[in-house]
């Protein structure tokens, strides 16, 4: 693929496939490498379901920011992982729910950082900021997230489809706590995470083939192991389901086996830390 300076960041590595850009070939985007390309048609040969899968969790995304900026009156969103823009972005929806919610959009790859920034040009409500999950505390000090968010009041934090890039599950834990514990009573956290107890000889493959190929290490985990990393959450119901599970417009959109879309996902309320003597 020619490089094209008016959207490639100097720097690049186009060689080597980045998830960021491997899920936007899945969705259908044009922000992608011939590396990307030919790890995410791999996978599919693994699992003709993977695009739906992609395009599920994007549904789930725009079911669960509706209810955050509408049932539950949320106005501040920080997305971690936010990848690549495309369609039903938290921003849009967030504030077509709830005209001025504030966003905050985090990613390490420069390019979906860059195609935020175009997509987020004037908007004064919702900015990109480049940051690595593993370093919790510099994502929630950087300006631009003190600027937009004020943590005194409730946020919605979303990790979805980026812890199961973090392969020590201790380390998963203290990122999702050190969140936590930043947070007001009556915030979110929304997680989407890759789970291996239905097919665990596909899931090994899964991670071989993605492993050998991509810097960033996928692990996925079992449903006890992603519930721990929501200690001191309340779960809302329907509590942790596949994603076609989770308040579903409409009851057929479940599908038969929804266990066939790989990822759990999951809401839950932070109520602030126990009282004392609990």
């Amino acid at each position: 693929m020619t490089v094209e300076p008016g959207w490639v960041p100097p720097g690049i590595d186009t060689t080597r496939a980045n998830v960021a850009r491997v899920y936007d070939y899945w969705l259908g985007g044009d922000h992608n490498f011939q590396a990307d390309r030919d790890l995410a048609r791999t996978i599919i040969a693994l699992d003709p379901n993977i695009r739906a899968t992609m395009r599920a969790n994007r549904a789930f995304l725009g079911r669960v920011v509706r209810f955050l900026a509408g049932q539950a009156g949320i106005r501040q969103f920080l997305d971690i992982g936010s990848g690549i823009p495309t369609e039903n972005n938290v921003h849009q929806v967030a504030q077509d729910t709830a005209p001025g919610s504030r966003v905050v959009y985090v990613d390490s790859d420069d390019v979906a950082v860059a195609h935020s920034r175009l997509l987020l040009a004037g908007n004064p409500d919702a900015t990109v900021i480049q940051g690595d999950l593993r370093e919790p505390g510099k994502i929630l000090a950087d300006p631009e997230t003190q600027l937009l968010l004020d943590f005194t009041q409730p946020v919605a934090v979303f990790v979805v489809a980026v812890l199961h890039f973090i392969p020590d599950t201790g380390q998963a834990a203290q990122i999702v706590a050190a969140l936590r514990d930043a947070l007001a009573p009556g915030s979110y956290l929304v997680i989407c995470h890759a789970c291996r107890d239905e097919q665990p000889s596909l899931a090994n493959s899964f991670e071989s083939v993605y492993n050998s190929r991509v810097t960033a290490r996928l692990v996925m985990r079992s449903r006890d192991e992603i519930a721990g990393l929501c200690d001191g959450f309340t779960l809302v119901e329907p509590g942790l389901v596949w994603i076609p599970q989770w308040r579903p417009d409409f009851p057929d959109d479940v599908p038969e086996d929804p266990s066939r879309y790989w990822a759990l996902v999951g809401v839950g309320r932070y109520d602030g830390p126990p009282s004392p003597g609990r």
